[in-house]
């Protein structure tokens, strides 16, 4: 599965919000420094999903693409 993912940084809470069947919009409390917040991401959605998760684009973007593994 790919979905959509918006990261807001610097949040005071970390947080995940459904936009639609393939969107998401994540709230981190890490700043976007030296790949911490792209870190707390994966993160915050491997505990969401309970499986794995990796960016397929946008590393260095708000918006990014992440892939979440199948379950086996």
């Amino acid at each position: 599965m790919k979905f959509w993912v918006k990261v807001h940084a610097s949040c005071s809470k970390e947080k995940v919000e459904k936009i639609n069947e393939n969107s998401l919009e994540v709230w981190t409390k890490e700043r976007p420094v030296r790949g911490k917040a792209n870190k707390s991401l994966l993160r915050i959605l491997k505990k969401y999903f309970g499986r794995d998760v990796r960016i397929v684009a946008g590393a260095y973007s708000k918006r990014k693409i992440i892939e979440v593994s199948e379950r086996k």
